[in-house]
């Protein structure tokens, strides 16, 4: 026996050729409205009817979904996602829309929805000790009365140092550290440092540095090697090197010449190109400035003085 789903599709195209055959041959089924409206209803007698049942629960599970959204909408939290960084991947980034449950992509979503991805992708440093990022601002009241009652006792015994933690170097040599490992010393009351000083280089490290600086070779000895591979040779002496640079000097000068012919005629050449290949052309003509003389100073005076007598308010003044 067949599968319904195989038995529902047969009979659908049983029933659609019953159609098929009952409107063949009709005259005008695409311009005539009466005749289009009987298809129609043949269509439709032949096409099952939907289930009440489930048109009503769809109907219903859009409504919920709509009024979802119309109430999401309301109480929105004012979310912005994260600048992305060149060359950082989004997925490495939380998406904040998703944080608070208001991400409607999904699986399209360039940002990562993984509540972990912070601190998958948050490498652990090893030269800087956490515990000093560790403030007053982070302590109640109860831790507070301890630290100070415990450094009335311990400061003397366990006074803070610079001395690196043995158990902290052994587990980094042995790559045991990260964010789970705990200092057999006390843990986080390990008066020593969690913390590589700067330059300091793990002897896994200098072990893989001392195999690659043995494995160099310097420079004399890389020129020797390739002088080796040239097959034939020819003896520099004083008089070979002089014509060689006199060569290349010709060379580079025919190069300049040969641009500047280029540039000149392509009408590029700059003031200076121009003066240095034609310096006639900026050679002024025989009456080409003027030449100016300045009065006396004593003239000027004099003529200034007989214009301030000659002002009517001055003749008031002095009585003229």
């Amino acid at each position: 026996m067949p599968p319904k789903q195989q038995q529902s599709k047969a009979d659908l195209a049983k029933k659609q050729k019953i159609v098929e055959d009952k409107t063949f041959g009709l005259k005008n089924k695409n311009k005539s409205k009466n005749v289009q409206k009987y298809v129609q209803n043949l269509k439709q007698s032949v096409q099952p009817r939907p289930d009440a049942a489930k048109v009503d629960a769809k109907k219903k599970k859009e409504e919920d979904k709509a009024k979802e959204k119309e109430l999401n909408e309301l109480f929105k939290i004012a979310v912005t996602q994260p600048k992305v960084p060149v060359g950082v991947d989004p997925k490495s980034i939380l998406c904040e829309f998703f944080k608070v449950g208001q991400c409607a992509k999904g699986f399209k979503c360039k940002f990562s929805h993984d509540l972990n991805v912070q601190r998958k992708g948050e490498k652990i440093d090893i030269y800087s000790d956490k515990r000093d990022e560790e403030t007053m601002e982070d302590w109640d009241q109860e831790t507070l009365e301890k630290v100070v009652e415990s450094k009335k006792t311990e400061y003397n015994q366990n006074k803070p140092t610079d001395i690196v933690c043995k158990y902290f170097l052994d587990a980094v040599e042995k790559k045991q550290y990260g964010w789970f490992w705990a200092c057999p010393n006390g843990g986080k009351n390990c008066h020593y440092r969690h913390a590589l000083p700067p330059g300091y280089v793990l002897k896994s490290q200098m072990k893989a540095l001392l195999e690659e600086e043995s494995e160099k070779i310097s420079i004399e000895e890389e020129i020797e090697n390739q002088r080796a591979k040239v097959a034939t040779t020819t003896p520099m002496t004083p008089e070979l090197f002089f014509e060689w640079k006199k060569k290349k000097i010709e060379e580079r000068d025919a190069n300049i010449a040969a641009q500047q012919a280029e540039r000149a005629k392509n009408d590029r050449m700059s003031g200076r190109e121009l003066f240095l290949s034609n310096a006639s052309l900026f050679v002024d003509d025989a009456e080409a400035y003027d030449v100016y003389q300045r009065e006396p100073e004593s003239y000027e005076t004099e003529q200034n003085f007989e214009v301030f007598l000659s002002s009517p308010l001055q003749e008031e003044n002095i009585g003229l």
